[in-house]
């Protein structure tokens, strides 16, 4: 059994693409998405109709939950960009669409076989808005994942590759399709990477093996469908591919 691992589309179509043309020549027997599909990026539509189509369970991101309570964001930004970006795409959204965001999971486990076990959220098990991080303590690990223990436990959100041992547990982040950033931010605007990420999980005959991935995207085609739209962000977004 061989899982792709896909998170933090945001709303990347060019980037989503290139990621499932590698799953494709890499061979896996499902997708998951771990959430945040639809925001930021040029193309929320295109992206929800190519997640209908290519996976098969979808984990509820913190900028999913946006699009369905709109004063949530509040909570986790003020940045004017950010918000505003977010209300364009959800104002691009069909009923259909957010209904099918209202579908996505909190949280889910599935087996391995051989006893192992593969747990999925977005951030952490305790919220969606949540950090984990290689240099977070373990003691906040416990209390992030609540206690709960899985062979391998997956989350994004943080838009940063990781595969991390923590008490026998192999934590891994699959990084970012549509925005994957350079560090971890603090107080300033990410420093995007050209590549879109993510991850495999294969397991076979009692042996779990975890593969980051990252894959080359068309720089032009990404840049020309930020252009060619609106979006409150398309500056930001044009100026980090500009600058690299």
């Amino acid at each position: 059994m061989r899982i792709a691992l896909i998170s933090d589309l945001h709303a990347n179509e060019v980037a989503l693409r290139a990621v499932l043309a590698d799953i494709d020549k890499v061979g896996c027997d499902e997708v998951i998405c771990l959430g945040d599909v639809a925001t930021l990026g040029p193309h929320p539509n295109a992206v929800i109709e190519l997640l209908r189509e290519r996976t098969t369970r979808r984990i509820l991101g913190n900028h999913d939950d946006f699009m369905l309570n709109p004063d949530l964001i509040h909570s986790y930004t003020e940045v004017p960009v950010v918000v505003d970006s977010v209300e364009w795409c959800r104002a691009r959204l069909s009923d259909d669409e957010v209904a099918f965001l209202r579908t996505f999971s909190p949280n889910l486990e599935m087996p391995l076989g051989d006893g192992a076990t593969l747990v999925l959220y977005h951030g952490t098990l305790r919220s969606h808005m949540e950090d984990l991080l290689a240099t977070t303590p373990p003691e906040e690990v416990d209390e992030m994942l609540q206690h709960r223990k899985g062979t391998v436990m997956a989350g994004g959100h943080t838009h940063l590759q990781m595969a991390r041992q923590h008490n026998g547990i192999l934590i891994v982040n699959p990084g970012s399709v549509g925005l994957p950033f350079q560090d971890h931010p603090v107080a300033r605007a990410p420093t995007l990477l050209r590549h879109a990420e993510y991850a495999t999980i294969e397991a076979k005959d009692g042996t779990i093996g975890v593969q980051l991935r990252r894959v080359p995207v068309d720089q032009r085609a990404m840049a020309a469908a930020i252009a060619a739209t609106d979006n409150p962000i398309r500056h930001y977004l044009l100026e980090q591919y500009a600058a690299q």
